[in-house]
């Protein structure tokens, strides 16, 4: 092989080599912004309105957050109860509207799901209260919501195991009360529970996963029936919160510790964690979300500063968090078209070479 040969493949190797580095060693993009004593405990992406839509733990507020951290006011609805908060929180993009878990500070067993439209000034649609729909436990946890393609919504109950529906005009019933979900006694004046069902997510395929945090376990659940049953995993999740789709069927599950990605390959009976990545745990992540192009983001919300009542905090931020095994395989792909590139330019230095040699034969 001639120098001039081995000198080009040093280089191209060079240039792919900085590129691939360039690509995956970049740091995660952190959204920082900025809201006095906002404690946000949810968090969804519009894509509509290319930003994400975060609530509150001490006001009953819905932002709008920018990739570039701008914030912008979506709703403050002063008509509820000064002491109401927002925790869950998702948005409807087929019926344009945004849909918020109602908190009452003062009387936790009284709480409520709000709909709001989308489009500006977003208006409310409806407030149903939970309450008289659970059933005679009489404690009514509200915690996260998910939204199916219909416009029925269905907002876990992390103090009494069960699930509500709320359809598309606001009336509310109990969906599943299933005995497959332990039963777990919570403090209903506790604003914020790790225990009982809590994250929920709708799949296109036309069920509900739910996460449960005393437990570390997953359930599958029946949207229309109630019926549930337990996703078998390879290993137990650590005190799971709020959990998300991607579009491409993986399961994200957010904890306090950890971010878990999951997928099945036979409809949620059984499911694998393939990998996990280490949080920041005393920034109490409690949400996750699939943003623009499939992007996964954490929110650090401090919302145990706020549980404690605290009021001082504000600066939040949004994490955006990649699985390493997935960019490990990204860069093997890389390091592959890297090969094909040298083999292409191999066979191409190899022809030209011959062309030229036989070109100085005929003029000989």
């Amino acid at each position: 092989m001639s120098f001039t040969i081995v000198k080009s493949i040093l280089v191209l190797t060079a240039v792919f080599s900085f590129f691939q580095g360039s690509v995956f060693a970049s740091s995660p993009h952190l959204i920082n912004f900025k809201s006095p004593d906002l404690y946000p405990e949810s968090l969804t992406w519009d894509p509509t309105g290319q930003h994400f839509i975060v609530g509150s733990l001490h006001h009953p507020t819905l932002l709008g957050i920018s990739d570039a951290g701008v914030v912008n006011t979506l709703v403050s609805d002063q008509s509820l109860p000064d002491d109401s908060s927002f925790l869950g929180v998702t948005i409807d993009t087929f019926h344009h509207r945004l849909l918020a878990v109602v908190y009452r500070h003062s009387d936790p067993s009284n709480c409520a799901l709000a709909a709001y439209d989308s489009r500006a000034p977003h208006n409310r649609i409806f407030l149903t209260t939970l309450y008289d729909a659970a059933s005679s436990t009489g404690a009514a946890g509200a915690n996260d919501v998910t939204v199916d393609f219909s416009g029925n919504a269905y907002v876990t109950n992390s103090a009494s195991n069960l699930i509500w529906k709320v359809d598309l005009e606001g009336n509310a019933s109990v969906l599943s009360e299933s005995k497959v979900f332990t039963k777990t006694p919570v403090d209903p004046t506790t604003p914020y529970s790790s225990c009982g069902l809590n994250g929920i997510a709708y799949s296109s395929n036309g069920y509900l996963l739910v996460s449960q945090s005393n437990t570390g376990n997953l359930y599958k659940v029946d949207h229309e029936d109630g019926t549930a049953r337990k996703v078998i995993l390879n290993r137990v999740l650590t005190a799971p919160d709020g959990i998300a789709f991607r579009r491409d069927g993986v399961l994200l599950v957010v904890s306090q510790y950890k971010l878990y990605f999951i997928k099945s390959d036979d409809g949620w009976s059984e499911a694998v964690v393939y990998d996990e990545t280490a949080l920041d745990s005393e920034s109490f992540p409690t949400s996750v979300t699939a943003g623009a192009e499939d992007r996964v983001y954490v929110l650090y919300g401090h919302v145990k500063e706020g549980i404690l009542g605290n009021s001082k905090r504000d600066r939040f931020s949004i994490l955006q968090v990649r699985s390493e095994d997935e960019s490990a395989e990204e860069t093997v792909w890389v390091y592959v078209l890297i090969g094909f590139g040298l083999v292409y330019f191999l066979i191409w230095r190899f022809q030209m070479r011959q062309l030229f040699t036989n070109m100085n034969k005929k003029v000989a």
